[in-house]
């Protein structure tokens, strides 16, 4: 079971170095295809993009293949596109590019939460999910510092396809370690699309959506904001990535925890947190200890509220759990994208790095209140259907 779960995390770190590394490479991405800094930001949003169109469409069409090698066929998909990305010429093709390799990456984790799942006991469920999603919060501890000292070093592109490298010995593990699953014959495209009709699931992507946005309008610019607001040089770049990475580490192990006490609470609780974090970051940006720890606090934050809004949406999924679980994926990274526009858009205002904390706290605000409205909804409707039993 350990080197299951093993195998499954290594998908995940291979995901999670290959879309935060991005953002420490901006600028030597920036300068590699002739583009400028908030313009280069828009190939985090064609990754994003293709998470959301790929995560659904991916799920749905092979909700009755074999769940292993499912996940071998898309953590193989995910190294293709990131060999694409290392060869593509220009702004065009290396946006094209990270479409194609954020494709698999929601519906990677959908299956490999369900593998995971089905390892355990129930009442451990939410402590497996997230040894899962662990491999991306160590990707952000190793993986992401370690990809952009090799782009500073070698050039932005070998650190793509190391990338492939890392995505090849998790396909193989997989296929190692993992027991093999009967494919489920009953699924259909229908049942899987079904899950979309629910309201708890649409409230729980939406807030997903909107609210992690609030993460990723500042982290997206995390190396500009160290370089040009902290004034520390380009070496410190990785220590923030480091800063980030071990926080979502101990975010994820946390959140296991969390997910098998309250999982409500749980997104209620890091949604309010961001955004006093997000707050209190506009102010001490320029000084580099506090940017540092509340960066620390941010990547704690982001894998507490993620972990549980992917179980949330697994539990409101009802039989489709697997595309309960990929969109969550999809739902963040339509924050990651957003997060990343609306960043350009308040930086090429004029209002510098710094105020993309205050369009986080906007966002984490509205993912808050749209999670809170979800649950009240649904509070009463669980009120309404006991009174008409019980008159």
């Amino acid at each position: 079971m350990t080197l299951a779960l093993l195998a499954l995390a290594l998908g995940g770190f291979a995901i999670g170095t290959t879309e935060f590394m991005t953002m420490g490479l901006l600028p030597d991405i920036a300068d590699g295809i002739g583009q400028s800094i908030p313009a280069t930001g828009h190939i985090i949003t064609a990754y994003a993009f293709g998470v959301v169109v790929g995560a659904p469409i991916i799920v749905s069409l092979g909700a009755r293949l074999p769940k292993r090698e499912l996940a071998i066929g898309l953590i193989l998909a995910l190294g293709v596109g990131n060999a694409l990305t290392a060869v593509a010429q220009g702004y065009v093709p290396v946006l094209l590019a990270r479409f194609v390799a954020g494709l698999p990456h929601g519906a990677y984790f959908g299956v490999a939460s369900l593998l995971a799942a089905s390892l355990v006991r129930p009442e451990l469920r939410g402590r497996a999910v997230s040894s899962v999603m662990l491999g991306l919060s160590v990707a952000t501890v190793v993986g992401v510092p370690a990809s952009t000292l090799l782009g500073q070093g070698l050039g932005w592109r070998s650190a793509y396809w190391a990338v492939l490298g890392i995505a090849i010995a998790a396909a193989a593990m997989i296929a190692l370690f993992v027991p093999h699953s009967a494919p489920d014959k009953s699924a259909s495209l229908r049942r899987e699309l079904a899950a979309l009709r629910r309201p708890q699931v649409l409230f729980a992507v939406s807030a997903g959506m909107v609210g992690f946005g609030g993460l990723f309008a500042m982290y997206s610019y995390i190396a500009p904001i160290i370089t040009d607001v902290t004034e520390l040089s380009r070496s410190w770049i990785a220590v923030g990535l480091l800063a980030f990475g071990i926080g979502s580490v101990l975010g994820s192990w946390v959140a296991g925890v969390m997910a098998d006490w309250n999982v409500e609470r749980s997104v209620l609780l890091g949604f309010a947190a961001t955004i006093v974090v997000l707050a209190v970051f506009y102010g001490v940006a320029s000084f580099a200890v506090p940017m540092l720890v509340l960066v620390f606090c941010v990547g704690a934050l982001g894998s507490i509220v993620a972990i549980n809004l992917q179980i949330r949406l697994m539990d409101a999924a009802g039989d489709a759990q697997m595309l309960g679980a990929a969109l969550n994926h999809s739902a963040l990274n339509v924050a990651n994208g957003l997060g990343a526009f609306f960043g350009a858009v308040i930086i090429e205002a004029g209002h510098g790095y710094r105020a993309t904390s205050l369009v986080g706290v906007v966002l984490a605000s509205l993912g808050l209140l749209i999670f809170a409205v979800g649950l009240t909804v649904q509070r009463r409707s669980a009120e309404t259907a006991r009174a008409v039993v019980s008159g």
